[in-house]
């Protein structure tokens, strides 16, 4: 029998895995050097030692992506909010390089879900609302992509989804949440044909985009990021872009800047991915099967499992 999670009994998560304790001491005791070295064939680990090259870089996979871009073949990438800090850089390099992104898509990877409605543009956590005001109004309309090349997930996934075949997405960009998902890919709930172990691989990978409840784990780091703790106003359900279309991009980079997961669970997913030991309890750990997946770390930011008592 698996554990109970000693954070929330009704969900799988990372504390139901048994990995035991020396390995968990290994994980716990990994630095930047170690972990470079979980790299492999079809997964890298890459570190930056500044703040601001760090995040130049994530937004320079925009332009990577929206330069292959042409009549013929538009291209697109999916980005989260969340890190944010890379949007207001990626408009500014549009603007300066005199980028036009007629043909270049982006996908936002999922919008909170209040009263069974995404969020409206107007509310203050709103996604589509972020990705306007830190990117998309500040590229020169001149350069700026039409707007039916912006997708949202909506309530009704079907376009959402149909918008995956209208362009190719070459790289989905992440960051990794206290619960150890990308986008709002949560671990399985403990219910129904659930109760005893958790969601095989296979059927993870095979989830579109869909509606789903938060992890408490996800509710609480949200408050925690967005409105200083005030849990109750954080949305406990969310529409996001799913594993299927996770594996149907060429590229997945995840950017841990060290503010939305902790020091255990950055080095957690590293050794699962790098070690080839997926499993949905820790959802993140399921891009092990995808073929290429780029782990990006502020150096500064990794943080240490040293104990301390505050």
């Amino acid at each position: 029998m698996r554990r109970i999670s000693s954070i929330a009994p009704d969900w799988w998560d990372y504390t139901t895995l048994d990995l035991g304790q020396k390995i968990t001491d290994k994980i716990a005791a990994m630095g930047p050097e170690e972990m470079i070295k979980m790299s492999r064939p079809g997964f890298k680990v890459v570190f930056y030692d500044t703040v601001e090259e760090f995040y130049l870089a994530e937004a320079l996979e925009y332009i990577s992506a929206w330069r292959q871009a042409s009549e013929s073949q538009p291209v697109g990438i999916c980005g989260p909010i969340g890190p944010t800090e890379q949007l207001p850089l990626v408009a500014r390099l549009v603007n300066e390089l005199g980028l036009s992104l007629k043909h270049a898509h982006y996908w936002s990877m999922d919008e909170w879900v209040i009263d069974g409605k995404e969020a409206p543009t107007e509310h203050s956590l709103s996604f589509k609302k972020a990705f306007h005001d830190l990117c998309y109004s500040r590229i020169k309309k001149e350069l700026a992509m039409p707007m039916e090349n912006v997708h949202f997930p909506q309530v009704d996934t079907s376009n959402f989804i149909e918008s995956f075949k209208k362009a190719k997405c070459v790289i989905m960009q992440g960051g990794q949440g206290d619960v150890k998902h990308w986008a709002f890919n949560e671990p399985p709930k403990r219910e129904g044909k659930y109760k005893d172990a958790p969601m095989s691989i296979d059927e993870y990978k095979a989830l579109p985009t869909r509606i789903l409840d938060l992890h408490p784990i996800t509710v609480q780091q949200n408050s925690r990021l967005h409105c200083g703790g005030n849990v109750p106003m954080i949305p406990t359900k969310a529409v996001t872009v799913g594993p299927k279309e996770t594996w149907e991009t060429d590229k997945v980079s995840i950017w841990h800047a060290g503010a939305h997961d902790n020091p255990f669970g950055m080095r957690l997913t590293t050794y699962m991915i790098s070690n080839k030991v997926p499993d949905t309890s820790v959802p993140m750990s399921v891009l092990a099967d995808h073929p290429n997946v780029q782990f990006n770390f502020l150096r500064s930011g990794l943080g240490s499992c040293s104990v301390e008592m505050h």
